[in-house]
């Protein structure tokens, strides 16, 4: 099935939302979902099955500071 990621098209096999993280490489913890423009809680990410046409945005936490 083809999802849209960070503006690109990915296709994949149906897969959890923690599993497609996962099979990324991908810590589940340290990122942000965005499924469809709406916040994807942690709790939901492996009860939430990909669907053809989803679109996901996966944002990065990146500490630091001055």
């Amino acid at each position: 099935m083809n999802i849209t990621v960070n503006g690109e098209t990915a296709s994949i096999e149906p897969l959890s939302v923690q599993e497609y993280l996962v099979s990324l490489g991908i810590d589940p913890r340290r990122v942000a979902v965005e499924l469809n423009r709406d916040i994807l809680p942690k709790a939901k990410y492996e009860q939430t099955a990909l669907k053809e046409g989803d679109a996901l945005e996966i944002v990065h936490f990146v500490g630091g500071g001055a």
